[in-house]
């Protein structure tokens, strides 16, 4: 029998994970800290200089934070799972000119999935995050759901539209109530959590110097053979470094110049050609998506409108989703900038996340 008091938290040696364990122990809970450990990489020195979620350092804040708040602390290695689900697709999509967004990835299958599964093995009936979002039980719709957060500018919904009701249910989010990331450094402050000003961390935990490229390049066996620039029209423009350099919108760091500013429009790796064009010819109305999840409903069966965003840091603009086969067809009232494949269209009714699907 799982206990509903008892939740397992993940804690990343982070001040919001660390807030959160400290905000669902006010709260009554059993709390139970986890640091999970994702990836062990030779450049360990990097990691530990920069504070990365799986360094010595940040287990260290972790088990801190987790003494001073009275909990009990593991480190569980999901290493194993981790490069399976995200990091061998990660690569995989990087090969096939995709962009992918791994920590889309790591929600469905690590923290809400493997870190679920070891709440349960506990009794523990809840697993717990830092993220900033609302998870709530809508009776009209007599759906669990997820909701933006107060605090706007840390909004992490577009990360969880993958969830299923049943991740859902058992998911705590304690600080999607808070209206700014300042009152919950206040808040570790005055507890005197080590973590209180510690920096955000804005890598992958896996490409610790932001270099994808480099990283793809050094974990895999297949060839990157450099290709050629073309023109929408299919006229060469130049000789490009390999597909995996590059993404929609680029146009800083191509290795060419043309006189005026030129952009990456499309990444073709059937005949490994990356397609330039001007500003205007990467905005596109409509896309498809594959691998649509939707919260509020089972399925999509009418025409839908609602409000889409293209990517985690841009703004959600009208759209309307169409039914095509598995597939889901998003025509934007307003042409979008840098439609990537690989990325997330992520959907939401107002302050409700809808769903999403990856942008094929």
């Amino acid at each position: 029998m799982l206990d509903k008091n008892k939740v397992v938290i993940g804690m990343s040696g982070g001040v919001d994970s660390a807030v959160a364990a400290y905000v669902l122990k006010e709260q009554g809970y059993e709390v139970i800290g986890i640091t999970m450990k994702l990836w062990e990489e030779e450049e360990s020195n990097y990691a530990e200089d920069y504070g990365g979620c799986c360094s010595l350092s940040s287990v260290e804040d972790a088990r801190l934070v987790a003494e001073k708040l009275g909990i009990p602390f593991y480190v569980i290695n999901y290493n194993e799972q981790f490069i399976e689900t995200v990091v061998d697709n990660f690569i995989d999509e990087y090969l096939s000119g995709h962009t992918p967004s791994p920590c889309i990835r790591c929600n469905k299958y690590i923290k809400f999935d493997e870190l679920l599964k070891t709440a349960h093995s506990l009794g523990a009936y809840y697993v717990a995050t830092g993220h900033y979002g609302i998870v709530g039980y809508n009776e009209t719709l007599d759906r669990y759901t997820i909701s933006k957060s107060q605090e706007k500018r840390k909004d992490q919904t577009y990360m969880m539209y993958s969830l299923s009701q049943d991740q859902i249910k058992h998911t705590l989010m304690p600080l999607g109530v808070f209206e700014t990331k300042e009152e919950v450094r206040q808040i570790a402050e005055r507890e005197d959590l080590i973590v209180a000003r510690k920096n955000d961390s804005q890598e992958l935990c896996f490409v610790i110097d932001d270099d994808y490229a480099r990283f793809v390049k050094e974990h895999t066996l297949k060839p990157i053979p450099k290709g050629k620039f073309v023109d929408l029209k299919g006229n060469v423009l130049g000789e490009h470094q390999g597909i995996i350099y590059y993404t929609i919108g680029q146009r800083k760091g191509l290795g060419i110049t043309f006189g005026k500013p030129m952009y990456v429009v499309e990444i073709r790796p059937k005949t490994n050609e990356v397609v330039l064009g001007d500003n205007e010819d990467v905005f596109k109305s409509e896309l498809y998506a594959k691998e649509v999840n939707f919260i509020t409903f089972d399925t999509l069966e009418a025409p839908y409108k609602c409000e889409g965003k293209v990517r985690y840091s841009s703004k959600t603009s009208p759209c309307t989703l169409y039914k095509e086969g598995k597939r889901v067809k998003v025509v934007f009232d307003e042409p979008q900038r840098a439609v990537t494949p690989g990325q997330a269209v992520v959907f939401y009714d107002g302050e409700l996340l809808v769903g999403g699907g990856v942008i094929e």
